[in-house]
């Protein structure tokens, strides 16, 4: 279904479970693959891929933004952090630092964040969960490492199929913070990850197609988005001083990730053929082939579409007129399911 042409709420049928269900598997340590997650084999990172060098080497790859001092070139691949994203996470720590941040759908309804690090690596951060196979296409096209609980055995063999380097609970750097209770309770020192992860030599492709926000067409007024992915989760965003703000996020009130953008795009969402402990199906976002794209940047809307012919491949975005750029900057990526999900804003 496409995304609304109006500013206004329709209904919407459940998708997922039920709001019981959703509990359920809160309540559970997993809450999608958790207590499957697998430690050995394939607890060992394998060797990083060698990063395409491509983009502008005064900019960062994640941002677009000019590099202040050094250089965009980094002694460690691009860290994709797996982040829960429920009430138990409150307060989430390190999201403040990351460059961008993709909201993705997972079972019970419920979503999770893949925070990206590269130009700044922070000490402390988490809660760490697991990954999913949807994963595959947000990390790939940066060649990046994922730091993770861990994953179902299902999908660790996908990832590792891909040619994706994970570190775990079995890693350096990770540990179980005391003043809070499984599952929310990993975190890890992302700055020892990056040291044990292989040297990547060059510099990352950008993730984004960058320009000029002089360049952005006019487009819409667009103040608040509520970006709703399935009855029990809509991520909702205001647009403030300059910058949007996550209302509804579970992040420390000085940990807030500092959104210059919000990008949402319609995605597919299918079955990654198996349950979770609670019963709940695993969905698996389908993170290529295109759809539709909505950009909200300096309080206003400009929509387009999306395309991303292959799991690796960089994302590009176009409106009738040509291609569509994202002005440089921290962007939060909203993955939307296509059935089920909806945008609405004022």
């Amino acid at each position: 279904m496409p995304f609304p042409r109006t500013p206004h709420v329709p209904a919407l049928t459940p998708v997922l479970s039920a709001a019981i269900a959703s509990l359920a598997c809160l309540a559970l340590a997993g809450c999608g693959g958790d207590p499957q997650a697998s430690a050995a084999p394939g607890a060992q990172p394998v060797s990083a891929p060698k990063a395409e060098v491509s983009g502008n080497p005064d900019t960062w790859p994640l941002t677009g933004l000019m590099v202040e001092s050094g250089e965009s070139i980094q002694e460690h691949p691009v860290l994709v952090l797996k982040m829960d994203n429920t009430p138990g996470s409150a307060p989430q720590q390190g999201l403040g630092s990351a460059d961008l941040v993709v909201e993705e759908l997972v079972e019970g309804g419920v979503t999770r964040l893949a925070a990206f690090y590269y130009s700044s690596i922070p000490d402390a951060v988490g809660p760490v969960r697991s990954m999913r196979a949807s994963d595959i296409g947000i990390v790939t096209p940066v060649g990046a490492s994922m730091v993770t609980s861990g994953a179902a055995s299902v999908t660790i063999s996908r990832i590792r199929d891909a040619g994706i380097p994970y570190f775990n609970e079995d890693s350096a750097g990770f540990y179980r913070e005391s003043s809070r209770s499984a599952p929310y309770n990993l975190f890890t020192d992302l700055g020892a990850v990056a040291e044990e992860a292989a040297v990547t030599p060059g510099r990352p492709p950008d993730y984004l197609p960058f320009g000029s926000a002089d360049a952005l067409p006019a487009g819409q007024a667009a103040t608040s988005i509520q970006a709703r992915f399935s009855p029990a989760r809509t991520t909702t965003w205001s647009f403030r001083d300059g910058r949007y703000v996550n209302d509804n996020g579970f992040a420390g009130e000085d940990d807030q990730f500092p959104a210059d953008s919000v990008l949402v795009l319609e995605v597919k969402v299918g079955d990654a053929g198996y349950r979770d402990p609670a019963g709940n199906t695993v969905p698996e976002t389908e993170f290529v082939g295109g759809g539709e794209a909505m950009l909200f940047h300096g309080g206003r809307l400009v929509r387009g579409t999306w395309a991303k012919p292959g799991l690796d491949s960089a994302l590009t975005l176009s409106t009738q007129a040509g291609d569509l750029d994202v002005p440089p900057g921290r962007t939060w990526i909203e993955l939307v399911p296509q059935d089920g999900g909806d945008v609405t804003f004022d």
